[in-house]
């Protein structure tokens, strides 16, 4: 039998294999067999006697647990078997933390050891208190009245349970502690300044010139409380970094979102609730010429990224974070999440999303399909703009207005060409013209 994720086969034995049971005290436990090679065939190991008194007492005094220890023998040759038990304490060794993963040790550090404790304790990250918080000094009352409003119409809240009294509140949803002190989730959920504790509870929005990944042309950072964060980040995107193709209804001029607003909410969502806020790096969307990209340090738990694309259950890393969301409306309980945004995109006309582990994180992202005008999928009565077109729409959106010099420079046409361009903008009703000299006119997005 071939090693695995609860066997490890060692020739001979040295103390540095203390790690590896470590490491299957603090997972599964498992079986060490010294006096096997690589593919479990038996080497045998001749000073097993000593082996036998040593061995225990190592594992004892250094790990502080038991573990058995048995002398097996196959024809002429001698082998030791130690069977390592699983332990719900964190076991350490000299002060290190160990785990098995796969079939590999690895060494718990930072993000993953903090995690690793609390999860020993029974405890997540989010549902640890706040020193020295408080609702009255930290609190923002306007969003826990719109929460209440939200989860009272989605009937997710007790009876009797108001924004009136916070206190009650927030100790049903399990989010404050008897001395008065705030759960991480409640200061990220409803803070005033949730920065004020959590330097990397912000989002950045970034536009790249072209496809370049360091040409960076505009840029915005969101710090707020994660409900505030969502509505700005869903406005700026709106007003500032996408652009709403335009089509007719008949008569009716309709904009649609070149990205669905339901796959970008619930994909913003995802990124805030499943961040690991242990992390001192932002949420980072960034917008390039083919395609848009939301990435959050967070590693998948028990999911692969083949489990996003299909039937897959929930699994929190923010539990309390996800169930307040889960009460306002926002998202399910059900893990669907990615199943609906990339049917979403699929039925509006977009290619399927792409979900990539990368530095630790997930990243989601979208290609850019300056076409996609409907809701409903590409329209035969759209109005089509080209891509030097759709460039100055993104640039009158970061900057607020266009002329005829910016938009020569912008694309590299003449001036006859930049004229024809922009006229054909104005004539769909995607562009107004202001001004009354040559000189003079500019262009702005209809409404802006």
């Amino acid at each position: 039998m071939p090693e695995q994720r609860n066997i490890e086969y060692k020739t001979s034995w040295h103390d540095d294999y203390l790690k590896w049971i470590c490491g299957f005290a603090n997972a599964q436990g498992g079986k060490i067999y010294i006096g096997k090679d690589d593919n479990g065939n038996i080497v045998g190991t001749k000073d097993y006697k000593k082996l036998m008194d040593e061995i225990p007492n190592k594992i004892k005094n250094n790990l502080g647990i038991t573990s058995e220890v048995n002398l097996l023998q196959e024809s002429d040759k001698y082998f030791i078997e130690i069977v390592v038990f699983p332990y719900s304490v964190p076991i350490s060794l000299r002060g290190r933390y160990y785990f098995r993963s796969g079939s590999v040790k690895q060494e718990l550090t930072g993000a993953a050891l903090n995690e690793f404790l609390l999860k020993r304790a029974g405890h997540t990250w989010d549902d640890v208190c706040v020193p020295q918080s408080s609702i009255i000094e930290d609190i923002d009352t306007q969003t826990v009245d719109d929460f209440v409003r939200m989860a009272t119409l989605e009937n997710r809240l007790p009876s009797g349970i108001d924004s009136k009294n916070i206190e009650k509140l927030f100790h049903n949803l399990k989010l404050i502690n008897k001395e008065g002190e705030l759960t991480r989730a409640a200061i990220l959920s409803f803070g005033k300044d949730p920065t004020r504790f959590f330097r990397c509870s912000t989002l950045k929005i970034g536009r790249f010139r072209g496809n370049s990944l360091t040409d960076l042309v505009v840029h915005d950072q969101i710090d707020d409380n994660l409900f505030k964060m969502l509505d700005k980040v869903m406005e700026l995107l709106k007003s500032k970094y996408l652009w709403s193709p335009v089509n007719y209804d008949g008569l009716m001029r309709k904009e649609t979102l070149e990205i669905p607003d339901r796959v970008l909410r619930e994909t913003i969502l995802n990124a805030l609730i499943h961040k690991d806020y242990t992390s001192p790096t932002s949420i980072n969307i960034r917008l390039y010429d083919n395609r848009i990209s939301v990435w959050n340090d967070g590693e998948l738990t028990g999911l692969t990224v083949e489990d996003l694309k299909k039937e897959h259950d929930s699994y929190k890393r923010n539990p309390l974070l996800a169930d307040i969301f889960y009460r306002a409306g926002y998202i399910e309980a059900w893990g669907r999440g990615t199943n609906m945004i990339i049917e979403e995109c699929i039925k509006s006309g977009l290619e399927e999303p792409s979900f990539t582990l990368r530095q630790r994180g997930l990243e989601v992202s979208f290609m850019r399909n300056p076409m996609r005008l409907s809701d409903n999928g590409i329209d035969k009565h759209c109005v089509k703009i080209s891509e030097r077109q759709q460039k100055a729409v993104e640039y009158i959106r970061a900057n607020g207005y266009i002329n005829n010099k910016v938009y020569q420079d912008l694309t590299g046409v003449s001036k006859r060409t930049a004229t024809n361009d922009l006229q054909d903008l104005v004539n769909n009703l995607i562009l107004e013209k202001i001004g009354t000299t040559t000189k003079s006119v500019s262009y702005k997005l209809i409404g802006q």
